[in-house]
């Protein structure tokens, strides 16, 4: 801000925000609500809402929600651009006395409208009438939910069928937490600046925000490299191997795949094959159920005895279906105690709930993939409101990467450094689906891929062949394996 013109920073917020609300107004961008998930993140804001807006953006009603300070100011400024382009535009003030002057007197001169949202009747009236309703209540440096006021109406502009859109985050989120602890706004399209904010990607936060643009303010050059960070398609492409002339299944390295018990054979042929369409050359099996992987997957070494006589490995996967008996527990002793990298799931993470001591002496990098349950077992609480902060303490206590799952997953580093994955899908909710996490995951550290990126692209390609599951129908962990070939296959060629 030092070195800009006054202002100049909210200009640019202001410009990209009303881009993005004309474009929303004339139907120039895509619908918000409309993907098969129903779920934040890039291209699909939450399930519902939203009137289809006019063939042209003149002449459509647009309401702004309109608190003290600067986000406020974003509201009116970009209110201000729309009207000159023909949009009817109104500004219910939450705060008349507080608003920022600059805005108020933009939006007045390019033919605005001011409404105290003290006058309730005429308030709401713009909220209900509106084609677009714009949340400028609370930014970043807001806390705690909605007052009375400002809830009532953001409660209307979800019944309303208006398109909703959140200025930076929506208000009553927490930026950085993700958590809402009471009325907030839900958005159909959340259009932040600079960077994405934790709370737009976690926890409840992540779902209120819808679609999340990014409008670049010029801040980049002046940002700390970041802690916690979103991998893109080429990211994870560029983190998947390919062979080379000289590759060996060998070379390309081996994983080894330790699941399944007499009573869960269905977890041993999900995480295994699920190796196999990874990036390794070769998979060995080790496990209760070798007659079924023998026959399902041909190409698979099938190991008798230990993980330790199994041959060399250059990374294990341990515990989906294992079962919790004592033979179980020697098999992830055994594993745990080798020199490669060691992914623990399902049974093998509530094993090693009672034995952390069995991650002390390693050398070799752990993964542990836990959902909120397991996670609980892990580390004795549950990740509570702050997602984020939970997985990164568990990770250092554990000297682990963690990977917590959930609506947004995250994975944490033990030097606290995380990723968040906004390629998820919530079809990936059904049993058997996180054995073939695991079985990619182990298949990207037995290639070489650095423990926590290996994680984090797993993730991405796990929800990526959720969402292609999903086109057909409501997928199985089955339907989700077939498709694995494909969410590589579709990933930026290098």
């Amino acid at each position: 801000m030092a070195r800009l013109p006054d202002g100049a920073l909210m200009q640019r917020a202001a410009y990209g925000l009303a881009v993005h609300c004309g474009l929303l107004c004339s139907g120039g961008a895509d619908r918000p609500g409309a993907g098969p998930e129903g779920r934040g993140g890039v291209g699909a804001g939450p399930a519902g809402g939203g009137r289809p807006g006019p063939d042209r953006r003149y002449g459509s009603r647009v309401t702004l929600l309109v608190g003290a300070g600067n986000n406020g100011g974003d509201a009116l400024y970009a209110g201000a651009l729309l009207a000159r382009r023909g949009v009817r535009v109104t500004a219910v003030l939450l705060n008349p006395d507080r608003a920022h002057p600059g805005g108020l007197a933009a939006l007045w001169a390019a033919g605005g409208r001011l409404v105290d949202a003290a006058a309730a009747g005429p308030a709401e009236a713009a909220v209900r009438t509106a084609d677009l309703v714009l949340d400028g209540v609370v930014g970043i440096g807001g806390s705690g939910a909605l007052r009375p006021a400002a809830a009532r109406l953001a409660e209307l502009a979800g019944e309303s069928g208006a398109v909703r859109v959140a200025v930076d985050v929506p208000s009553g989120v927490d930026s950085d937490t993700g958590g809402v602890p009471g009325p907030a706004f839900g958005a159909d399209v959340t259009v932040t600046f600079g960077c994405l904010k934790p709370g737009l990607l976690i926890g409840t936060g992540s779902v209120l925000a819808g679609r999340v643009e990014l409008v670049d303010i010029g801040l980049l050059p002046y940002l700390p490299d970041p802690r916690l960070q979103v991998l893109s398609a080429a990211e994870v492409a560029a983190a998947v191997p390919v062979p080379g002339p000289d590759d060996d299944k060998y070379t390309r390295g081996v994983v080894g795949v330790a699941a399944g018990s007499a009573r869960y054979t269905g977890a041993a042929v999900l995480a295994t094959a699920a190796a196999a369409h990874g990036p390794a050359g070769m998979v060995r099996y080790v496990g209760g159920a070798a007659p079924l992987v023998r026959a399902r997957l041909p190409e698979v070494v099938v190991s008798e005895g230990a993980p330790s006589q199994a041959g060399r490995v250059q990374a294990w996967v341990v515990g989906p279906g294992l079962g919790t008996d004592a033979g179980a527990a020697a098999v992830l002793t055994d594993a745990l105690g080798s020199d490669v990298p060691v992914l623990v799931d399902a049974d093998g993470i509530t094993l090693l709930a009672a034995r952390r001591d069995l991650l002390a002496g390693r050398r070799a990098p752990t993964v542990v993939t836990p959902h909120d349950r397991e996670f609980a077992r892990l580390v004795g609480a549950e990740p509570g409101a702050d997602r984020l902060a939970a997985v990164r303490r568990a990770a250092a206590e554990l000297g682990a990467v963690v990977l917590l799952k959930g609506h947004a997953t995250l994975v944490a580093r033990p030097d606290g450094t995380a990723y968040v994955d906004r390629a998820g899908s919530n079809w990936l909710a059904t049993a058997g689906s996180g054995d073939v996490l695991s079985g990619m995951i182990g298949a990207l550290l037995a290639a070489g891929v650095e423990p926590g990126l290996a994680a984090a692209a797993g993730a991405y390609l796990h929800g990526a062949a959720g969402t292609l599951a999903a086109r057909t129908g409501m997928p199985t962990a089955s339907d989700v394996l077939a498709v694995v070939p494909a969410a590589f296959a579709a990933l930026p060629k290098r």
